[in-house]
Protein backbone atom coordinates (compact mmCIF):
# COMPACT_ATOMS: atom_id res chain seq x y z
CA UNK A 1 0.00 0.00 0.00
CA UNK A 2 0.97 3.64 -0.32
CA UNK A 3 1.07 5.13 3.17
CA UNK A 4 1.10 8.65 4.55
CA UNK A 5 1.85 9.23 8.22
CA UNK A 6 1.40 12.39 10.26
CA UNK A 7 2.75 12.84 13.79
CA UNK A 8 1.38 15.21 16.38
CA UNK A 9 2.98 16.41 19.60
CA UNK A 10 6.06 15.06 21.31
CA UNK A 11 9.40 13.75 20.08
CA UNK A 12 8.41 10.24 21.19
CA UNK A 13 5.65 10.27 18.58
CA UNK A 14 8.21 11.23 15.94
CA UNK A 15 10.31 8.26 16.99
CA UNK A 16 7.31 5.90 16.97
CA UNK A 17 6.30 7.13 13.52
CA UNK A 18 9.76 6.40 12.17
CA UNK A 19 9.60 2.87 13.50
CA UNK A 20 6.17 2.42 11.88
CA UNK A 21 7.77 3.57 8.62
CA UNK A 22 10.59 1.05 9.08
CA UNK A 23 8.13 -1.80 9.57
CA UNK A 24 5.91 -0.85 6.62
CA UNK A 25 8.77 -0.10 4.21
CA UNK A 26 10.55 -3.35 5.07
CA UNK A 27 7.39 -5.16 3.90
CA UNK A 28 7.27 -3.32 0.58
CA UNK A 29 4.77 -0.56 1.37
CA UNK A 30 5.61 2.81 -0.18
CA UNK A 31 5.84 6.04 1.80
CA UNK A 32 4.08 9.11 0.37
CA UNK A 33 4.69 12.70 1.44
CA UNK A 34 1.17 13.85 0.52
CA UNK A 35 -2.05 12.34 1.86
CA UNK A 36 -3.69 12.73 -1.55
CA UNK A 37 -1.31 10.13 -3.03
CA UNK A 38 -1.87 7.47 -0.36
CA UNK A 39 -4.44 4.78 0.32
CA UNK A 40 -3.26 4.19 3.91
CA UNK A 41 -3.52 7.25 6.16
CA UNK A 42 -1.95 7.02 9.63
CA UNK A 43 -2.44 9.73 12.24
CA UNK A 44 -0.08 9.26 15.22
CA UNK A 45 -1.74 11.40 17.85
CA UNK A 46 -0.94 13.37 21.00
CA UNK A 47 -3.29 14.02 23.91
CA UNK A 48 -1.21 16.39 26.04
CA UNK A 49 -3.08 19.53 24.95
CA UNK A 50 -6.44 20.28 23.40
CA UNK A 51 -4.91 21.95 20.34
CA UNK A 52 -3.47 18.61 19.17
CA UNK A 53 -6.96 17.09 19.41
CA UNK A 54 -8.37 19.87 17.24
CA UNK A 55 -5.73 19.29 14.56
CA UNK A 56 -6.56 15.59 14.47
CA UNK A 57 -10.30 16.21 14.12
CA UNK A 58 -9.67 18.57 11.22
CA UNK A 59 -7.37 16.05 9.51
CA UNK A 60 -9.91 13.26 9.95
CA UNK A 61 -12.50 15.39 8.17
CA UNK A 62 -10.16 15.77 5.20
CA UNK A 63 -9.34 12.05 5.34
CA UNK A 64 -13.03 11.17 4.89
CA UNK A 65 -13.18 13.31 1.74
CA UNK A 66 -10.18 11.44 0.32
CA UNK A 67 -11.69 8.08 1.26
CA UNK A 68 -15.03 8.95 -0.32
CA UNK A 69 -13.34 10.10 -3.54
CA UNK A 70 -11.08 7.07 -3.79
CA UNK A 71 -11.88 4.47 -6.40
CA UNK A 72 -9.75 1.89 -4.61
CA UNK A 73 -11.27 -0.96 -2.62
CA UNK A 74 -8.52 -0.77 -0.05
CA UNK A 75 -8.42 2.67 1.57
CA UNK A 76 -7.54 2.48 5.25
CA UNK A 77 -7.58 5.18 7.93
CA UNK A 78 -5.61 4.49 11.12
CA UNK A 79 -5.62 6.59 14.29
CA UNK A 80 -2.65 5.68 16.50
CA UNK A 81 -1.01 7.13 19.58
CA UNK A 82 -2.29 8.66 22.78
CA UNK A 83 -5.68 9.95 21.65
CA UNK A 84 -6.40 6.50 20.25
CA UNK A 85 -5.55 4.98 23.62
CA UNK A 86 -7.52 7.50 25.66
CA UNK A 87 -10.70 7.79 23.58
CA UNK A 88 -11.14 4.84 21.20
CA UNK A 89 -14.91 4.58 21.42
CA UNK A 90 -15.41 8.35 21.23
CA UNK A 91 -13.35 8.43 18.04
CA UNK A 92 -15.28 5.59 16.43
CA UNK A 93 -18.62 7.12 17.38
CA UNK A 94 -17.67 10.49 15.94
CA UNK A 95 -15.73 9.17 12.93
CA UNK A 96 -17.21 5.76 12.01
CA UNK A 97 -15.09 5.59 8.86
CA UNK A 98 -11.91 5.00 10.92
CA UNK A 99 -10.67 1.47 10.16
CA UNK A 100 -8.16 0.97 12.96
CA UNK A 101 -7.39 2.32 16.44
CA UNK A 102 -3.89 1.63 17.74
CA UNK A 103 -2.64 2.71 21.16
CA UNK A 104 1.04 3.68 21.54
CA UNK A 105 2.02 0.21 22.74
CA UNK A 106 0.27 -1.57 19.85
CA UNK A 107 1.70 0.27 16.84
CA UNK A 108 4.11 -2.61 16.17
CA UNK A 109 1.09 -4.66 15.06
CA UNK A 110 0.06 -2.27 12.30
CA UNK A 111 1.26 -4.36 9.35
CA UNK A 112 -0.49 -7.57 10.50
CA UNK A 113 -3.74 -5.70 11.13
CA UNK A 114 -3.61 -3.94 7.77
CA UNK A 115 -3.42 -7.38 6.15
CA UNK A 116 -6.48 -8.46 8.13
CA UNK A 117 -8.46 -5.46 6.90
CA UNK A 118 -7.41 -6.00 3.29
CA UNK A 119 -8.23 -9.70 3.36
CA UNK A 120 -11.59 -9.29 5.13
CA UNK A 121 -13.64 -6.35 3.91
CA UNK A 122 -16.42 -7.10 6.42
CA UNK A 123 -14.29 -6.55 9.51
CA UNK A 124 -15.44 -3.91 11.95
CA UNK A 125 -12.92 -1.29 13.00
CA UNK A 126 -9.98 -2.91 14.79
CA UNK A 127 -9.21 -1.57 18.27
CA UNK A 128 -5.89 -2.42 19.94
CA UNK A 129 -5.16 -0.62 23.19
CA UNK A 130 -2.84 -2.78 25.27
CA UNK A 131 -0.30 -1.09 27.55
CA UNK A 132 2.68 -3.44 27.38
CA UNK A 133 5.68 -1.50 26.09
CA UNK A 134 7.93 -4.57 26.10
CA UNK A 135 5.88 -6.10 23.26
CA UNK A 136 6.40 -2.99 21.13
CA UNK A 137 10.13 -2.85 21.59
CA UNK A 138 10.54 -6.58 21.03
CA UNK A 139 9.14 -6.01 17.53
CA UNK A 140 11.08 -2.77 17.03
CA UNK A 141 14.33 -4.52 17.95
CA UNK A 142 13.85 -6.82 14.95
CA UNK A 143 13.43 -4.00 12.42
CA UNK A 144 16.55 -2.14 11.33
CA UNK A 145 16.28 1.50 10.20
CA UNK A 146 14.88 1.53 6.67
CA UNK A 147 13.31 4.97 6.34
CA UNK A 148 15.56 7.95 5.71
CA UNK A 149 17.40 9.24 8.79
CA UNK A 150 18.79 12.73 9.37
CA UNK A 151 22.11 13.49 11.03
CA UNK A 152 20.27 14.12 14.32
CA UNK A 153 17.79 11.51 15.53
CA UNK A 154 15.75 10.40 18.54
CA UNK A 155 16.06 7.08 20.37
CA UNK A 156 13.46 6.04 22.94
CA UNK A 157 15.07 4.36 25.96
CA UNK A 158 12.26 4.64 28.53
CA UNK A 159 8.52 4.90 28.16
CA UNK A 160 5.53 5.39 30.40
CA UNK A 161 5.42 7.22 33.71
CA UNK A 162 4.82 6.38 37.38
CA UNK A 163 4.57 9.97 38.59
CA UNK A 164 0.84 10.58 37.97
CA UNK A 165 0.95 14.36 37.80
CA UNK A 166 -2.65 15.46 38.27
CA UNK A 167 -2.86 17.31 34.92
CA UNK A 168 -1.22 14.59 32.81
CA UNK A 169 -2.80 11.74 30.90
CA UNK A 170 0.46 9.99 29.95
CA UNK A 171 0.28 7.16 32.57
CA UNK A 172 -3.12 6.27 31.12
CA UNK A 173 -2.00 6.39 27.48
CA UNK A 174 1.61 5.14 27.65
CA UNK A 175 1.34 2.96 30.76
CA UNK A 176 3.70 2.47 33.66
CA UNK A 177 7.44 3.07 33.39
CA UNK A 178 9.36 0.65 31.21
CA UNK A 179 13.10 0.80 30.45
CA UNK A 180 14.66 -0.92 27.46
CA UNK A 181 17.73 -3.07 27.99
CA UNK A 182 21.21 -1.63 27.56
CA UNK A 183 21.94 -4.12 24.77
CA UNK A 184 18.88 -3.06 22.76
CA UNK A 185 19.71 0.63 23.10
CA UNK A 186 23.38 0.23 22.19
CA UNK A 187 22.46 -1.91 19.19
CA UNK A 188 19.97 0.64 17.88
CA UNK A 189 22.37 3.52 18.50
CA UNK A 190 25.12 1.77 16.55
CA UNK A 191 22.68 1.09 13.73
CA UNK A 192 21.74 4.77 13.61
CA UNK A 193 25.37 5.89 13.59
CA UNK A 194 26.20 3.44 10.80
CA UNK A 195 23.43 5.07 8.74
CA UNK A 196 25.03 8.51 9.12
CA UNK A 197 23.52 9.83 12.36
CA UNK A 198 25.91 12.11 14.26
CA UNK A 199 23.71 13.20 17.17
CA UNK A 200 21.31 11.09 19.25
CA UNK A 201 18.74 12.45 21.69
CA UNK A 202 17.60 9.83 24.19
CA UNK A 203 13.87 9.96 24.90
CA UNK A 204 11.68 9.04 27.81
CA UNK A 205 8.56 10.36 29.47
CA UNK A 206 10.82 10.55 32.52
CA UNK A 207 14.17 9.80 30.93
CA UNK A 208 16.30 10.21 34.03
CA UNK A 209 14.35 7.48 35.81
CA UNK A 210 15.84 5.06 33.26
CA UNK A 211 16.60 1.74 34.97
CA UNK A 212 17.50 -0.82 32.31
CA UNK A 213 19.38 -4.10 32.57
CA UNK A 214 22.71 -5.01 31.02
CA UNK A 215 23.49 -8.53 29.82
CA UNK A 216 24.69 -9.60 33.28
CA UNK A 217 21.40 -8.49 34.86
CA UNK A 218 22.91 -5.38 36.44
CA UNK A 219 20.73 -2.26 36.61
CA UNK A 220 21.95 0.73 34.63
CA UNK A 221 20.93 4.26 35.47
CA UNK A 222 20.92 7.05 32.88
CA UNK A 223 24.43 8.24 33.76
CA UNK A 224 25.82 4.73 33.21
CA UNK A 225 24.02 4.46 29.87
CA UNK A 226 25.42 7.82 28.75
CA UNK A 227 28.94 6.56 29.39
CA UNK A 228 28.28 3.39 27.37
CA UNK A 229 26.88 5.35 24.45
CA UNK A 230 29.73 7.85 24.52
CA UNK A 231 32.15 5.09 23.46
CA UNK A 232 30.36 4.45 20.13
CA UNK A 233 32.73 5.36 17.33
CA UNK A 234 31.23 8.01 15.06
CA UNK A 235 28.70 9.36 17.57
CA UNK A 236 29.53 13.03 17.98
CA UNK A 237 26.76 14.39 20.22
CA UNK A 238 24.45 13.11 22.96
CA UNK A 239 21.35 14.71 24.47
CA UNK A 240 18.41 13.43 26.51
CA UNK A 241 14.89 14.50 27.41
CA UNK A 242 12.52 14.85 29.24
CA UNK A 243 13.80 14.97 32.82
CA UNK A 244 11.90 15.29 36.08
CA UNK A 245 13.76 17.51 38.56
CA UNK A 246 13.16 15.04 41.39
CA UNK A 247 15.23 12.37 39.60
CA UNK A 248 18.30 14.43 38.64
CA UNK A 249 21.25 13.13 40.66
CA UNK A 250 24.90 14.07 41.06
CA UNK A 251 26.04 11.32 38.69
CA UNK A 252 24.13 13.07 35.89
CA UNK A 253 25.80 16.37 36.81
CA UNK A 254 29.23 14.70 36.73
CA UNK A 255 28.41 13.16 33.35
CA UNK A 256 27.83 16.64 31.93
CA UNK A 257 31.27 17.60 33.18
CA UNK A 258 33.15 14.50 32.08
CA UNK A 259 31.54 13.19 28.87
CA UNK A 260 32.83 15.26 25.97
CA UNK A 261 29.95 14.50 23.59
CA UNK A 262 27.21 15.17 26.18
CA UNK A 263 25.90 18.62 25.33
CA UNK A 264 25.68 21.43 27.95
CA UNK A 265 21.93 21.84 27.57
CA UNK A 266 19.08 20.33 29.55
CA UNK A 267 15.32 20.54 29.19
CA UNK A 268 14.12 20.52 32.82
CA UNK A 269 10.36 21.15 33.14
CA UNK A 270 9.32 22.94 36.33
CA UNK A 271 5.68 23.76 35.40
CA UNK A 272 5.20 26.23 38.29
CA UNK A 273 7.27 28.23 40.75
CA UNK A 274 4.70 27.88 43.53
CA UNK A 275 5.08 25.13 46.11
CA UNK A 276 1.31 25.03 46.58
CA UNK A 277 0.67 24.52 42.86
CA UNK A 278 3.49 21.98 42.61
CA UNK A 279 1.81 20.06 45.43
CA UNK A 280 -1.55 20.17 43.66
CA UNK A 281 0.17 19.01 40.48
CA UNK A 282 1.76 16.10 42.39
CA UNK A 283 5.18 17.02 41.02
CA UNK A 284 7.00 15.62 44.10
CA UNK A 285 9.57 18.41 44.37
CA UNK A 286 9.62 21.98 45.69
CA UNK A 287 10.83 25.21 44.14
CA UNK A 288 13.82 25.00 46.49
CA UNK A 289 14.67 21.54 45.18
CA UNK A 290 14.50 22.88 41.63
CA UNK A 291 16.97 25.63 42.51
CA UNK A 292 19.25 23.04 44.12
CA UNK A 293 19.25 20.91 40.95
CA UNK A 294 20.05 23.93 38.77
CA UNK A 295 22.87 24.99 41.10
CA UNK A 296 24.31 21.45 41.24
CA UNK A 297 24.40 21.12 37.46
CA UNK A 298 25.97 24.53 37.05
CA UNK A 299 28.57 23.73 39.71
CA UNK A 300 29.82 20.86 37.53
CA UNK A 301 29.17 22.52 34.18
CA UNK A 302 29.13 26.33 34.60
CA UNK A 303 28.04 27.00 31.00
CA UNK A 304 25.00 24.72 31.28
CA UNK A 305 21.91 26.12 29.54
CA UNK A 306 18.37 25.23 30.55
CA UNK A 307 14.98 25.16 28.92
CA UNK A 308 11.74 24.37 30.70
CA UNK A 309 7.97 23.86 30.50
CA UNK A 310 5.41 26.04 32.26
CA UNK A 311 1.68 25.69 32.82
CA UNK A 312 -0.20 28.86 33.74
CA UNK A 313 -3.71 28.96 35.14
CA UNK A 314 -3.65 25.59 36.86
CA UNK A 315 -6.80 25.17 39.00
CA UNK A 316 -6.56 27.29 42.13
CA UNK A 317 -3.52 29.27 40.95
CA UNK A 318 -3.62 32.64 42.72
CA UNK A 319 -1.90 35.86 41.76
CA UNK A 320 0.68 35.09 44.45
CA UNK A 321 1.30 31.60 43.02
CA UNK A 322 1.85 33.08 39.59
CA UNK A 323 4.27 35.67 40.99
CA UNK A 324 6.33 32.80 42.44
CA UNK A 325 6.60 31.41 38.91
CA UNK A 326 7.80 34.74 37.54
CA UNK A 327 10.31 34.95 40.40
CA UNK A 328 11.69 31.49 39.61
CA UNK A 329 12.07 32.39 35.94
CA UNK A 330 13.98 35.55 36.77
CA UNK A 331 16.35 33.70 39.11
CA UNK A 332 17.12 30.72 36.84
CA UNK A 333 17.36 32.60 33.50
CA UNK A 334 16.34 30.11 30.83
CA UNK A 335 17.87 29.95 27.35
CA UNK A 336 14.47 28.96 25.94
CA UNK A 337 11.16 27.63 27.25
CA UNK A 338 7.72 26.33 26.37
CA UNK A 339 4.70 27.77 28.14
CA UNK A 340 1.01 26.96 27.88
CA UNK A 341 -2.35 27.71 29.39
CA UNK A 342 -3.66 24.86 31.52
CA UNK A 343 -5.81 22.57 29.35
CA UNK A 344 -8.07 20.04 31.14
CA UNK A 345 -7.44 16.48 29.98
CA UNK A 346 -10.06 13.76 30.21
CA UNK A 347 -9.90 11.47 33.27
CA UNK A 348 -7.21 13.49 35.05
CA UNK A 349 -7.68 14.66 38.66
CA UNK A 350 -6.97 18.29 37.76
CA UNK A 351 -9.88 18.39 35.32
CA UNK A 352 -12.23 17.78 38.26
CA UNK A 353 -10.64 20.28 40.65
CA UNK A 354 -12.53 23.29 41.90
CA UNK A 355 -11.41 26.87 41.23
CA UNK A 356 -10.77 26.47 37.51
CA UNK A 357 -9.16 29.66 36.18
CA UNK A 358 -10.91 31.78 33.56
CA UNK A 359 -9.51 31.98 30.04
CA UNK A 360 -9.00 35.74 30.35
CA UNK A 361 -6.79 35.34 33.40
CA UNK A 362 -4.87 32.46 31.83
CA UNK A 363 -4.29 34.49 28.68
CA UNK A 364 -2.98 37.51 30.59
CA UNK A 365 -0.70 35.40 32.78
CA UNK A 366 0.67 33.56 29.76
CA UNK A 367 1.41 36.86 28.04
CA UNK A 368 3.33 38.18 31.06
CA UNK A 369 5.30 34.96 31.42
CA UNK A 370 6.16 34.73 27.75
CA UNK A 371 7.33 38.35 27.68
CA UNK A 372 9.97 37.47 30.27
CA UNK A 373 10.90 34.13 28.70
CA UNK A 374 11.25 35.64 25.23
CA UNK A 375 13.45 38.41 26.61
CA UNK A 376 15.63 35.85 28.38
CA UNK A 377 16.04 33.85 25.20
CA UNK A 378 16.92 37.01 23.28
CA UNK A 379 19.45 38.05 25.92
CA UNK A 380 20.99 34.58 25.96
CA UNK A 381 21.40 34.55 22.19
CA UNK A 382 22.77 38.10 22.06
CA UNK A 383 25.44 37.13 24.58
CA UNK A 384 26.99 34.93 21.86
CA UNK A 385 27.54 37.71 19.34
CA UNK A 386 31.28 37.99 18.78
CA UNK A 387 31.88 34.49 20.20
CA UNK A 388 32.43 31.12 18.56
CA UNK A 389 30.09 28.12 18.74
CA UNK A 390 30.27 24.60 17.36
CA UNK A 391 27.38 23.83 15.02
CA UNK A 392 26.12 20.48 13.77
CA UNK A 393 24.77 21.26 10.30
CA UNK A 394 21.39 19.56 9.77
CA UNK A 395 19.73 21.13 6.71
CA UNK A 396 19.91 23.74 3.97
CA UNK A 397 19.03 27.35 4.73
CA UNK A 398 16.49 29.58 3.03
CA UNK A 399 19.04 31.24 0.80
CA UNK A 400 21.77 29.99 -1.48
CA UNK A 401 25.02 29.23 0.31
CA UNK A 402 23.34 28.85 3.73
CA UNK A 403 23.28 25.82 5.99
CA UNK A 404 21.41 25.55 9.28
CA UNK A 405 22.19 23.58 12.42
CA UNK A 406 22.26 23.51 16.20
CA UNK A 407 24.85 24.83 18.62
CA UNK A 408 25.99 22.91 21.69
CA UNK A 409 23.33 24.87 23.59
CA UNK A 410 20.53 23.83 21.21
CA UNK A 411 20.31 27.22 19.54
CA UNK A 412 19.30 27.31 15.89
CA UNK A 413 22.25 28.70 13.90
CA UNK A 414 22.24 29.84 10.27
CA UNK A 415 25.69 29.67 8.70
CA UNK A 416 26.27 32.09 5.83
CA UNK A 417 28.89 31.50 3.16
CA UNK A 418 28.88 27.77 3.95
CA UNK A 419 30.85 26.92 0.82
CA UNK A 420 32.65 23.60 1.11
CA UNK A 421 30.51 22.51 4.06
CA UNK A 422 28.01 19.65 4.09
CA UNK A 423 25.06 18.53 6.17
CA UNK A 424 26.50 16.42 8.99
CA UNK A 425 29.62 18.53 9.45
CA UNK A 426 30.38 19.98 12.88
CA UNK A 427 32.02 23.35 12.35
CA UNK A 428 33.26 26.28 14.38
CA UNK A 429 31.19 29.34 13.64
CA UNK A 430 31.74 32.98 14.53
CA UNK A 431 28.42 34.49 15.64
CA UNK A 432 27.80 37.82 13.92
CA UNK A 433 24.17 38.45 14.88
CA UNK A 434 21.28 37.18 16.99
CA UNK A 435 17.81 37.47 15.49
CA UNK A 436 14.54 36.42 17.08
CA UNK A 437 15.13 32.84 18.22
CA UNK A 438 18.33 32.02 16.35
CA UNK A 439 21.93 32.99 15.67
CA UNK A 440 23.62 34.07 12.43
CA UNK A 441 27.23 33.04 11.95
CA UNK A 442 30.06 32.57 9.53
CA UNK A 443 32.44 29.69 9.12
CA UNK A 444 35.79 30.36 10.78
Amino acid sequence: MRFYIKSYGCQMNIYDSQRIEDILMSLGHKKETEAENANLLIFNTCSIREKADDKLFSDLGRAKILKDKSAEDDFIIVVAGCVAQARPQDLLARYPYIDMILGPQDIQNISDKINDLVENKDLDALVLTNLNASDKFEKFNKSDPVSERSVSEYLTIQEGCDNFCTYCIVPHTRGREFSRSVREIISEAKSLVSSGVKEITLLGQNVNSYNGLDESGKNFRLSHLLWELSSIDGLKRLRYMTSNPKDVDEDIAKAHRDIDILMPFLHLPVQSGSDEILRKMNRKYSRERYFEVIDMLRSYRPDMAFSSDFIVGFPGETDADFEYTLDLVKKVKFSQAYSFKYSPRINTPASKMKNQISEDIKTERLRRLQDILNQQQSDFNKSFVGKNVEVLLTKSGRHSGQLVGKSEYYQAVTVDNANGLSIGDIVKVSVIDAVSHSLIGEQI
